[in-house]
């Protein structure tokens, strides 16, 4: 074409410009930027996606009819094969060299192509791969468009949290895709204190039959609340067979991440039919008047391109196929890569395509800008941190009839009826859970868990004793031989597992040399050890929590009376901590978790927790100094009672009856015996007794008839038989109680913390009271005028105000000291005109922030000062990862000028600088050629 052809053709279409509005004249000259796209065209997605890529390519140069530069889409089917993605990849980069590539759709086939475009500097921009495995910091090529997978989670743990389910079972997608969620999945439910005793993976390839299987497999467990993570697909079958198998119904709970949840309104209708009561969790778009108009004229586009497609919903998938146009098209045109070519290697024998494609030399720039675009788009703003998308806001919806029912947004603060614009943040959340509409059209919040006919049940072993069946007594039936359990301890168990928020079977099963001996097999610590070993789930009884039994097992909280100065000590330290240790951080129910638990724990030196406090480390040494007087001066939680017919006794101390060579008395199998021996009885002067009778007996008889002078034993004992021996005899020597009597479980056990809960439940409300006055009466009368008339020289509390009141003063100090420090940090807030109420909130707030630790800190201040001395010297680093540098002005920089590489012959254009001035931080964008390096001021 000659010269004057083309003035002829321009001067023509500029003469057309004049008569069009400049939103409509499109610059004809503009270069293209060849873009691969590579979707599953027989997919919704896929489909989905292809229109809104074309629409978005018309409406941008529409809107933009001045720019120099025009993206040209070259699409490829993948047909949801990963082999066929990669070797469309492969194809657009060889035979088209394109800048770009949009896709692929899933996260296998992202996994292929990122490593691609690692290699070939092409930058991979997805809107709808959103498995946390494929990460930009990995393969600093791959630019994701859309939320990733681990971003929903905190949506999730809200719901499960709000209606206090305590064991959800996801059921996952066994790939790339599925697999990814599962491990921050139960980071989330731990957090909330909430199990998964389960974990059903499912072939993308198996069967319908398969997965009916596994689905009758869960029916035979007690978890009755589901969180179902797969592509479409197989979800779709998924709840096809489980609305057969009957899982549909009242009592169970289904809810679906973002990944089915966006597709809910556009399902076949059996598959609606059969999702009827679930709850999803999908990314939060916000209505606009733009996005109502698009969505209307993309709708019809729709159905004209596939007549055949009746449900159809345009979701954020489309939205961010719709967005990453804009994203690309405006990065391209500020690069300025029109011009920029592939750089080939020289052709050797035995190459692959992957070879021959060379290195995109615009692939940097057009990275570092596609990075650092800002801009509003259909699906809300639209920017990158870490390439990818920052955590959005997340709706949360309830499949009932035809559509979704909104059920209110996520966010941060949490789940509400709507938004919270930034000054409304006293709005309280409304009771939401009232709209929801559960499996069988029930409006009943589901309970979580039910009793399946074939549960496994929990091995309880429980001691046998031939005295003191108040506690725990077992008897035979005597027509099946059944083991019989009644006592105290045992009715105090069965009202704890029946608050538990979930069902546990259980059976018990007698600790004896044979079954119906009636012979115990040995002693408590014995006993406590089975469950170590596994024979046992758990052990049942009046077993003491002792130290060395922590060793083995883990023990709930105590379930009978012990004194409470410790919580104290633990509060003080979760304050101390909070801002500065992680693992006294958390959500409500685990910080006070973490009170209960260290405070406990400390009694037993059992305590893992680190603090890194000087005030908390200072509280600690003191109290732990403290327990150990304690330990040393009590030992446990006994009583001395000596055979006094309402006589004042002439010995009162436990060391004087052992040196006078006098007979005590102990319950035969605790661990009173080896007590006694570290105090240096001698052996042939104690007496083991088994029944509330015996101690009777041998206390009338005394030391010179045959008898014993004294019994030692726990205080729960001893109560008990004054309340039915009140006038024979008295307490002289009561020893402060240590933790007391508790439920054993395997290290580890999920049960400990819920059941220790339903124990302080037990404990608050007036069950406990009456199983008490049902097995030992009414004690009051008689312990009340026993206490008394306790000698003066018995172990009281009393007796260590002292050491009480030195911990208590090291506490408080400390405590005092923090809060002086935090609000003179603070004071602006406190002097603030704001309101009272405000006010606090902003402290509460102020408080519950992250402090980083003297570690840390110290740790940045030397990199601080070093970065300093380095830009004293005039030196800068190159250091793969940082985005800005200093100390030289725009312009060329040429390789060896002051710059240092941490890998001999690393290409300049793999890393980024970084220094300091005396002012500040400058910030650079850069390119690199085979001999210069160029950069531009941010």
């Amino acid at each position: 074409m000659s010269l004057r052809s083309l003035f002829s053709i321009s001067l023509l279409s500029s003469l057309i410009c004049l008569f069009m509005t400049p939103s409509t004249c499109q610059n004809v000259t503009a270069k293209k930027i060849d873009v691969g796209v590579i979707l599953d065209m027989d997919t919704y997605v896929g489909k989905m996606s292809k229109t809104c890529l074309e629409m978005a390519i018309l409406d941008f140069y529409t809107a933009h009819g001045n720019y120099t530069t025009r993206l040209v889409l070259h699409m490829r089917n993948a047909m949801g094969d990963a082999v066929m993605a990669t070797s469309a990849a492969i194809e657009l980069l060889k035979n088209y060299q394109v800048k770009a590539i949009l896709g692929p759709q899933q996260s296998r086939q992202a996994d292929f192509i990122a490593d691609i475009g690692k290699t070939s500097q092409v930058p991979i921009i997805s809107f709808t791969v959103t498995s946390p495995l494929l990460s930009h910091l990995e393969t600093p090529y791959f630019i994701r468009m859309a939320q990733v997978d681990t971003s929903q989670l905190k949506a999730i743990a809200a719901i499960v949290n709000a209606v206090r389910w305590r064991e959800v079972v996801p059921i996952y997608e066994r790939s790339h895709y599925g697999s990814g969620i599962i491990s921050g999945l139960a980071d989330a439910m731990q957090g909330i204190g909430t199990r998964i005793p389960y974990r059903c993976g499912i072939s993308p390839s198996a069967t319908d039959d398969q997965i009916l299987k596994e689905l009758y497999n869960l029916m035979t467990m007690q978890t009755r609340v589901f969180i179902v993570h797969m592509l479409p697909n197989l979800a779709y079958r998924l709840f096809l067979k489980a609305k057969e198998a009957g899982m549909m119904s009242k009592g169970y709970a289904w809810i679906v991440t973002d990944g089915i949840a966006s597709l809910l309104g556009s399902m076949d209708t059996d598959v609606i039919n059969s999702m009827q009561g679930v709850i999803g969790v999908k990314t939060y778009i916000p209505q606009t008047k733009e996005l109502d108009q698009f969505s209307k004229r993309w709708e019809q586009r729709f159905h004209e391109e596939y007549p055949g497609i009746d449900h159809v919903q345009l979701n954020t998938y489309g939205l961010g196929a719709y967005d990453s146009i804009s994203a690309l098209a405006m990065a391209a045109e500020k690069a300025n890569i029109a011009n920029s070519q592939f750089s080939i290697p020289a052709i050797r024998d035995n190459m692959t395509d992957l070879e021959t494609v060379g290195v995109s030399e615009a692939g940097p720039k057009l990275l570092q800008s596609v990075l650092n675009t800002k801009f509003t788009g259909l699906s809300g703003e639209v920017y990158f941190k870490y390439g990818q998308m920052p955590i959005s806001a997340f709706q949360i919806v309830n499949l009932v009839g035809d559509d979704t029912t909104p059920i209110g947004p996520w966010t941060e603060n949490g789940i509400t009826d709507q938004l919270l614009a930034s000054n409304e943040n006293s709005i309280r959340e409304k009771n939401y859970l009232k709209k929801i509409v559960w499996p069988g059209k029930s409006r009943i919040i589901p309970k979580g868990w039910d009793i399946p006919a074939n549960e496994k049940k929990l091995r309880v072993g429980i001691p046998v004793k031939r005295g003191f069946s108040q506690f725990i007594n077992v008897t035979r039936d005597p027509l099946t031989n059944a083991p019989i359990v009644t006592g105290y301890c045992k009715d105090v168990f069965e009202a704890v597992m029946n608050s538990l928020p979930y069902a546990v079977l259980y059976e018990y099963e007698p600790f004896e040399t044979s079954e119906g001996s009636g012979e115990s097999a040995g002693n408590y610590d014995d006993l406590v050890k089975k469950v170590s070993t596994e024979e046992y789930d758990a052990v049942v009884g009046d077993i003491t929590i002792r130290t060395n039994r922590t060793n083995s097992v883990d023990f709930t909280l105590p379930y009978t009376e012990s004194g409470a100065f410790f919580l104290y000590t633990g509060i003080v330290v979760w304050v101390l901590e909070h801002r500065e240790n992680k693992e006294f951080r958390g959500p409500p129910s685990k910080q006070v978790g973490m009170i209960l638990w260290f405070s406990f724990s400390t009694m037993v030196y059992a305590h893992k927790e680190r603090v890194v406090s000087n005030l908390s480390r200072f509280v600690l040494i003191v109290w732990i100094f403290a327990v150990l007087v304690l330990s040393s001066s009590y030992t446990a939680s006994l009583t001395s009672l000596l055979t006094v017919q309402r006589l004042q006794p002439t010995i009162t101390d436990i060391n004087a009856l052992i040196r006078n060579g006098e007979y005590i008395g102990y319950q035969e199998g605790s661990f009173i015996l080896d007590l006694l021996k570290n105090l240096n009885a001698n052996e042939s002067k104690l007496r083991p007794m088994r029944t509330l009778e015996e101690f009777n007996e041998q206390l009338s008889k005394g030391s010179n008839n045959d008898g014993v002078s004294a019994i030692v034993d726990e205080l729960p004992y001893l109560r008990l038989l004054l309340a039915q021996y009140c006038s024979n005899y008295k307490l002289v020597s009561q020893l402060n109680k240590t933790a007391g009597f508790g439920f054993a479980f395997p290290k580890g056990s999920p049960l400990v913390p819920d059941v220790s809960r339903a124990i302080l439940k037990v404990t608050e409300s007036s069950d406990l009271t009456l199983i008490r006055k049902a097995w030992f009466g009414d004690q009051d009368e008689c312990s009340e005028e026993d206490e008394t008339t306790l000698t003066s020289n018995s172990h009281t509390l009393d007796s260590f105000r002292g050491l009480f009141l030195i911990a208590a003063l090291s506490s408080t100090s400390a405590l005092v000291i923090f809060l002086i420090h935090f609000f003179y940090e603070n004071g602006h807030i406190l002097a603030s005109q704001q309101p009272v109420k405000q006010k606090v909130a902003a402290i509460a707030k102020k408080f519950d922030e992250k402090k980083e630790d003297a570690h840390e800190a110290a740790k940045k201040e030397k990199t601080k000062e070093e970065e300093i001395e380095m830009a004293g010297r005039g030196e800068i680093h190159l250091t793969p990862g940082a985005t800005s540098f200093s100390n030289h002005e725009d312009g060329l920089l040429s390789p060896d000028e002051g710059l240092s590489s941490t890998e001999p012959g690393t290409p300049y254009h793999e890393y980024a600088v970084r220094g300091m001035n005396g002012d500040g931080h400058r910030n650079y964008s850069f390119h690199s050629n085979s001999d210069s390096f160029s950069y531009d001021k941010i």
